[in-house]
């Protein structure tokens, strides 16, 4: 339900296809917490209830999606949800399935990197993208952080750490909020080497309580960036 003070729901909607009604409504579910300004919408099961992708739902949900002008990246758990949501795209108008997207991506990480890449306002081709990315995030061990003592300190990047305060650590919810939060900032931060805009990439640190974060940021609002970051992270996320 929509409140006075909600905004409106952001230009990108996502379309969850899954075999399992339930699955599909449990991703969105999770995707909200991430990213409660965008319109997601469960696509799962057959009309009965059974498992299956039914064409009607999924065409429902896109035209649902794309009212007022929004576009959507549709994501599917198997491959037989890919055909489904291809048949509905091919029976669309041409000017709702210009604003349609079938991502290439896994189901809930797409789901949840894509949520807060909309939440922050990016047009569909960014939505996109990051989900797409999302299927890369976890396939290989992480780039190693550049040693602090090799990096040159006239270099143009501002630098600060901060030490976690959560007692879950950075987890999914805080990872959401760092990655939402530095969306207004023309910058580009780094937290222990991940790139802070990815909430995938946040989580896959494994950052726990007491743990301190190396924060690096460069570009036009870096030092905005950089110190709400910090405060951010200082203040515990609200948790605590």
């Amino acid at each position: 339900m929509s409140g006075p003070l909600e905004r409106e729901p952001a230009p990108v909607a996502l379309v969850l296809v899954s075999h399992s009604r339930g699955l599909a409504q449990g991703a969105v579910e999770l995707a909200e917490q991430m990213a409660p300004g965008v319109l997601l919408l469960a696509a799962g099961g057959m009309q009965d209830g059974g498992l299956g992708t039914s064409y009607e739902t999924v065409e429902a949900a896109l035209l649902e999606a794309t009212q007022d002008g929004r576009s959507a990246v549709v994501l599917t758990d198997l491959g037989s949800a890919v055909l489904t949501a291809e048949s509905v795209l091919e029976l669309l108008d041409e000017d709702v399935a210009a604003r349609v997207r079938l991502a290439d991506a896994p189901f809930v990480e797409g789901a949840v990197a894509a949520a807060v890449t909309a939440h922050g306002g990016a047009d569909l081709a960014g939505v996109l993208a990051s989900a797409e990315h999302a299927g890369s995030t976890f396939g290989g061990a992480a780039a190693a952080p550049v040693p602090q003592e090799a990096v040159d300190a006239d270099d143009g990047v501002l630098r600060a750490t901060a030490v976690l305060r959560n007692p879950l650590g950075l987890h999914a919810r805080p990872a959401a909020v760092v990655a939402r939060m530095l969306a207004q900032y023309d910058a580009k931060v780094r937290v222990n080497g991940a790139n802070a805009a990815s909430v995938l990439e946040l989580m896959k640190l494994g950052a726990k309580q007491g743990v301190e974060l190396r924060i690096e940021s460069e570009g036009p609002q870096a030092a905005q960036a950089r110190d709400a970051l910090v405060s951010a992270v200082e203040g515990g996320f609200g948790e605590v």
